[in-house]
Parts: C-alpha cells; structure tokens; sequence
C-alpha cells in the first residue's frame, strides 16, 4: 500500500489540478499538490529505512498491461535500494519544489497549470524509477520528457520558452530512438523485457559459445550483441542526461521557471540516464565496450560543460553547465563500474544542487527577475540568508573537505568518482585527469558566482537613480516592470525549502558514505546493484596513492584562489584575460559552436526542404497532393450518392446482378478446372 501510495500521490495531485484547477482555484491546486507531495516525500524517507538499513524488497503487481505471444508485460512495482534512495531524491526534491513555488510563482495566473505540470513530472519520474520492466520504465521515459516539455515551455507566449521547450523534446527524441531500439534488441534475444528475466538471460548470451553472443552486420561485420544493446540504450541516457553531443537542449531549458530548473536538473530527468546505466548494470557488466564508452563520454562531458562554465554570465546558466558537468562524473563512476559512487554522487548532487538552483531563484527574485550577474553584485548585505545558503551549495559542489576526514556532501561523493577513475587504470588515466581539470574549472566558475552575486560594488546601484535604485528590471516573460527597486530576500515560503537542502548539502555525505561506497556497501545495496566477478573497483578505489586523494582538494584550491585573484583582488583580470585569449574565450563563450554546428547540419537542410515542399508553386506540392486528393474523393463519392435513391427495387435488383456475377465466377473457375 505504501508504494503505490507514493507512486500515484503525484498522480492524483496533477489531476485534479489539472482537471478542476479553475473550479477550485490557485490556492487549493498549490495546497492540494504540495500536500500530496510532501506526504509522498516522508513515505519515501519511511521506504528508504526500510529498505535500505531493515534490507526489506518488494514487487507490487498492480495490473496485466499488454499480453501478446511471448510479450507479457504487467505494471510492477520494483521495490530495492537503488529504487529506495531514487525515490528519497525524486520526492524530496519535488516536495520542496512543490513548496518554493507557492511563493516564487505567487504572481502568476497559471498556477493550477504549473503546480499539475509539477505533479505530472514527479509521477512520470517515479513511474520510470520504480520499473519493473523496460516498456514501463520507457512509458515514464517518455513521460518525463512530455512534462518537462510543457514545463520548459511554460509561458509558451515567450519564444525563447517555446523554443527551447521544442529543442529539449527534439534533441531528447534522438536519444530515445536509440533506447527504443534498446529495448527491442533486448526483446529479440531475451523474448522478454522483464528486468529479472533479462538479467537472467543476460549472463548466457554473454558467453562466446551461445548463438546469439553475436550479431551478424551485412556480409562481413559482427558485433557482440550484449555491446550493440548497451550502447543503443546508453544512447537514451545520453540524451535524457545532457552528455556530450546530446546536451544542447540543457542550457536552454532555463528558459522555464526557476523552479523547474531545480526540479529538472537537480534530481530527477537528468538523472534518469545515470539510473538507467545503475540499473541495467547487469547487462553493462558484460559488455566492457559499452563501459568504456560510458566512461569517455561521460570524462568529455565533464571536461566540456565545465570550460563553458567558466564564461557564462547567466546565474542559471552557470548552474546548468554546472549540472552538465556533474553528470560526468556520475557516468564516469559507472563506465569503471563503480556504480554505488556514481548513485552516491547522484544522491547528494541532488541536495546542493537544488539548492543553488532554488538559491539562484531566490537572487532573481530579490533583484526582480535579473539573471545576468554582470547587473548584480553587492547583494550579500541586502539578502543574507539566501548568501548563506547559496555559500553552503557552493562549498558542497566544490568538494571541501579534508581527505579522509570528513567534508561537505559533494567532496565524499566527487572525490570518491575521482579515486575511481584513477584505481580504472583507463589509457594514460585520461579520465582521471579529465575529472581533476574539471574539479580545478568547478572550483573556479563556482567561486566567480558567489563573487560577481554577492560581492564586488554593486551593479545594479549603478545602473540606477541616485538613491541606489534599479532603473529596470525584468520578469520571466521577458516585460519590464518599470519601476526602481532595491534587492529584497524572499518570503518564508521560499526560505524553508533551501534551509532543508542546506542540511542535506551539509551532512548527506558523511552521513551515508559508509553505506554508499563504505565498508555497509553490500549489506545497503544487497542485489541492486550487479557487479562482474573481475569487477574490484570498490576496494582498488580505497587504495590509491595519497597524492591522488588529494587531487581534487589541491584543484578546488587553487580554483578558489584563482577566482579571489580575478575577482576580489584584480577585477580587471577577467576582461584582460579574455582581450588576451580571445578566441578560446569565444569558442568557451559560444559553447564549442555546437548550436550553430547542429543548425548548419541539421536545422537548416530540414527547413529548407520544408520550404521548398510548401514553396513549390505556392504550396503546390503539398496542397497540390492534399486537394487533389480531396476533389478527386468528392468526385467519386458524389457519384456513388447518386446511387443511393431510396427505392427498394433498385436495391433489389443490385444485390440480383451481384449474385448472378458471383455464381458466374464459380460456374466458370469450375469450368477451367
């Protein structure tokens, strides 16, 4: 009962915002929402300590979905730890969202349709994570991607939103190709899509003497099957994940309500790909192809969301590469097959990450919709606690600490992906000095946040009257408001949620480490997680040299040091730096040029050719195909009408020629025999 209450909580809250949000208005959509969400959120603390530390698994069969020869799939509930810490994250995020928005979104008149898009996203999400099949984890695939496109695209009035909302849907169906033809392959070798019975199978195809352990390509190609249906799946998670050469959609989806930024990015659609992997690691396990694969792209997207970090101007923005980058190393982690590191990362990111994000909410608000902190700065006197708390998120994404002591959430869960990569032993170590380079970049953009925010002299004062004021000012649909203001902190309402992800930014590390990556590590994940019988990198990871647990703290350090430099000591030094290197910082600026690839490429051919279809005579081609087929169609049918006139005998004498052509037919098939 406990589990399907928190699988269709989110379920019944977006209904009945979404169907009766006008009759019962803005207020009862929020509360109603927000409070099934937060019941949802403490059944999931309650199922994760069951789970977790009382070791206790489930499936709950609700109902037979789809029954056809060999496919037979119900919908299941697949109750374990991996599924146990997924909904802690996806709930917990989500309640706290649910929450912030009733004050963030207090002046908008789409409420009902924003807080049922919420809900619609959490229940799509969790219906994806509590999969017992592959078709059911497809479905909230899918779901997350239809949600996240109506959030994105929310005030669809603004083009930026509704353009980015079509990119995000556009891009992602990319990746979803590849996982559909995933699930396919899987079907044909395993003739089911039922995660034991393919775990099951997977073991047996993977050895050299089963007859399906390759496949045949053309005349003169094979593959192995199990590294063809990994990576057709690894596709999906690049997509939904944001990797490197699927990740152009990311950045742009900040053009939704800060709030979804958070939701989107912080725990649950992009993390989806990271959990697949963790999930289907038992297929992964016997494909080291598709893992080393996994681990470079995720070592490229790490290094490459990182560098375009470093020059963004966007509060948000810089978060979002922010996010980018972090799931890097998450995939790292499970390319090298430290999967429990790579969901640890995915765990705690989750906290300090919706913190920044609902952080920086909090800084747009106070600046009144502001988003570019070249007008900001100075802020820190005028809204502390949101100083505090953007400062407790930073320190958490960074990774201070100390090695072997004790740090903030993302210092354990970073650094332990970082002593992975090295302990991996991949080609000259590539991704373990990918990762460090990103940890320094990290380090660096992060601490020019908190600089360019919070300190400095104060932008927006001079851009303003003489009192200080802020001339214009901005809202997220891109109106200006027109009137002086002076940056203000937020109400309660949006408060309380950051200080509840502050405490998890803070503790979620030390406190869980030892069940993650720890010496409870197989007792906390008992079967959740698969690993190969040549599979140590648990244990190589605790071993590396001294030097290299301190990697990542010397990187953070001197990232720090080199933001005090530019940004408090010599302020001038950023402008020089980019005057000096100005090609990089235009390649870093206008990240890598992959929009303008991808339009050169892909977007302008499409368009051309669907122009050139409708401008062929003034839509000739396409009206000429769709009307002539129209008129020809009214021709016939207004001769066939004519042949309805009411009178019994012509009916008669109709089906009378009928049956005297029919007994011709037979009379002269006989015949002929």
């Amino acid at each position: 009962m406990i589990y399907t209450a928190i699988v269709l909580l989110p379920l019944a809250g977006a209904l009945i915002a979404g169907f009766l949000g006008r009759v019962l208005g803005p207020r009862p959509s929020e509360l109603i929402t927000t409070g099934f969400m937060l019941i949802a959120a403490v059944l999931s603390w309650i199922v994760f300590w069951r789970v977790g530390f009382g070791h206790e698994t489930a499936k709950v069969t609700l109902f037979r979905w789809i029954t056809s020869g060999e496919l037979d799939v119900s919908w299941a509930i697949r109750v374990d730890t991996l599924t146990a810490v997924m909904l802690v994250v996806v709930n917990t995020v989500s309640a706290l969202v649910h929450v912030y928005s009733i004050g963030y979104m207090a002046e908008d008149d789409s409420r009902q349709r924003f807080f049922a898009y919420l809900s619609l996203f959490t229940f799509a999400m969790l219906a994806l994570v509590t999969a017992d099949n592959l078709l059911q984890m497809f479905f909230g695939w899918e779901g997350v991607g239809l949600a996240s496109y109506l959030l994105i695209g929310f005030w669809y009035k603004k083009p930026e939103a509704s353009a980015a909302a079509i990119k995000a849907f556009v891009v992602n169906r990319v990746g979803d190709f590849g996982f559909a033809l995933g699930i396919f392959g899987l079907f044909f070798v395993c003739r089911s899509i039922n995660l034991d019975a393919v775990f099951a199978a997977a073991g047996e195809i993977a050895k050299p003497d089963h007859p399906l352990h390759t496949i045949q390509f053309l005349d003169w190609a094979k593959a192995d099957t199990l590294t063809v249906i990994c990576l057709l799946l690894f596709m999906g998670a690049m997509g939904k994940s944001a990797q490197f050469l699927l990740h152009t959609w990311l950045p742009d989806a900040m053009e939704g309500p800060t709030p979804v930024s958070a939701l989107i990015h912080a725990a649950t659609m992009v993390t989806a790909g990271v959990f697949m992997v963790a999930r289907l690691s038992p297929l992964f396990e016997y494909s080291p192809t598709a893992l080393q694969v996994v681990t470079l792209v995720g070592a490229i997207t790490a290094f490459f969301a990182a560098t375009v970090g470093l020059v963004q101007n966007d509060i948000k923005r810089v978060i979002a590469y922010s996010t980018c980058s972090q799931l890097g190393y998450m995939f790292v982690a499970c390319g090298v097959g430290a999967y429990g590191a790579g969901v640890f990362h995915l765990f705690t990111h989750a906290f300090f990450k919706a913190l920044l994000f609902l952080g920086a909410g909090s800084v747009i608000h106070a600046m009144h919709h502001e988003q570019d902190m070249r007008k900001m700065g100075g802020l820190a006197p005028h809204i502390r606690f949101t100083y505090v708390m953007m400062l407790i998120g930073t320190l958490a994404l960074t990774g201070v600490g100390i090695p072997h002591v004790a740090g903030f959430a993302g210092f354990h869960s970073k650094d332990a992906i970082i002593e992975a990569a090295y302990a991996a032993h991949t080609p000259s170590n590539y991704a373990f000095w990918l990762l460090v380079v990103a940890a320094f970049m990290t380090s660096f953009y992060s601490w020019r946040l908190i600089f360019m925010t919070f300190h400095q002299s104060p932008r927006w004062a001079s851009q303003g009257d003489d009192h200080g004021h802020a001339a214009h000012a901005h809202d997220d649909h891109g109106h200006g408001h027109g009137h002086a203001h002076t940056p203000h902190e937020s109400p309660l309402v949006m408060l309380i949620p950051l200080l509840v992800l502050a405490i998890g930014a803070v503790a979620a590390g030390f406190v869980f480490t030892g069940y993650f990556i720890g010496h409870d590590y197989k007792a906390f994940w008992a079967k959740a997680l698969f690993e190969g019988e040549h599979n140590h990198i648990l244990h190589a990871m605790h071993e590396v040299p001294t030097w290299v647990a301190w990697s990542a703290t010397i990187a953070m350090t001197a990232g720090f040091g080199i933001a005090v430099l530019y940004y408090i000591v010599a302020p001038g030094l950023p402008a020089a730096t980019a005057r000096a290197f100005k090609p990089l910082y235009l390649f870093f600026l206008n990240k890598w040029y992959f929009d303008e690839l991808y339009d050169a490429i892909f977007v302008r051919p499409a368009k051309a050719i669907g122009w050139g279809l409708w401008k062929g005579g003034d839509g000739a081609t396409i009206d000429g195909i769709i009307d002539g087929t129209a008129a020809s169609v009214q021709k016939v049918t207004g001769r066939v009408v004519k042949m309805q006139s009411g009178y019994v005998y012509h009916y008669a004498f109709a089906m009378l020629i009928g049956v005297a052509l029919i007994i011709t037919w037979f009379i002269a098939g006989g015949a002929a025999k």
